[in-house]
């Protein structure tokens, strides 16, 4: 969960267009945010956006962005409940309950702790992902994402990806595409900007959380951040 704050009065520069392969919810915890998306365009104080869909984002006040892997089983209960009618959903505030005024109560006290803003974050997915999470994801490919994710500060390759699922390289490409919606590199290279952004998240450089996530340096981190939220990263309070 990552949460911006602007000044009273003060509005969010505008990003530049981006898409990634997560749900993201947005909340205004002050204020309002607007998304604006191909021929599309959605103001609230709750919005979510659908994975791979190119976006761009604006608001006043208090913003929490969460963002849900969309392979989880609570990511696709959320794609299947909000997504239906278009790539941008307004979220109506009885869906939420009192969750996101619980989230900026505990934001906004100096005693709060990152665990704390995280259980909220998790039952705030709990209550968009209600009780239908079934569509479990193929055993060979589950296995294959946790292999990769202990991995993201090492060479990855299809052949070694192929070793675990016990399939040929290129069965194992095609699973993975029919399992995840996207190519086994642009997969790796996504779980790699989570991982640096967790890294730097935690107080280490740009620079750490480059070679601990497998970029070649903090200049290709930050472009690929970029390209990816249409943001730099400096301007976001992470937890």
């Amino acid at each position: 969960m990552w949460i911006l704050s602007a000044p009273p009065g003060v509005r969010y520069p505008k990003t530049d267009p981006h898409c990634h392969h997560v749900v993201q919810v947005a909340l205004a915890l002050t204020g309002r945010i607007e998304f604006t998306g191909e021929a599309v365009r959605v103001e609230g104080v709750a919005i979510a956006i659908a994975p791979d869909s190119s976006h761009a984002f604006e608001g006043t006040g208090l913003v929490a962005h969460l963002f849900v892997d969309p392979d989880s089983r609570a990511g696709r209960a959320i794609v299947r409940g909000l997504f239906a009618e278009g790539s941008m959903a307004s979220i109506p505030a009885s869906q939420l309950g009192e969750l996101p005024a619980q989230l900026r109560a505990t934001f906004e006290d100096p005693r709060h702790t990152d665990e704390g803003l995280r259980a909220l974050g998790r039952a705030l997915v709990a209550r968009l992902a209600g009780t239908d999470v079934a569509d479990v994801l193929d055993p060979r490919i589950a296995a294959l994402l946790a292999w990769m994710g202990a991995r993201l500060d090492q060479t990855v390759s299809l052949r070694d990806a192929a070793a675990v699922t016990g399939l040929s390289p290129g069965r194992t490409r095609h699973l993975f595409v029919q399992q995840t919606g996207l190519s086994f590199r642009t997969y790796l290279l996504w779980i790699r900007l989570v991982r640096a952004v967790e890294i730097f998240a935690g107080g280490k450089s740009l620079t750490e959380a480059a070679h601990g996530a497998g970029f070649s340096d903090s200049a290709h981190l930050s472009r690929t951040f970029h390209r990816m939220f249409g943001i730099v990263a400096a301007s976001l309070r992470v937890s």
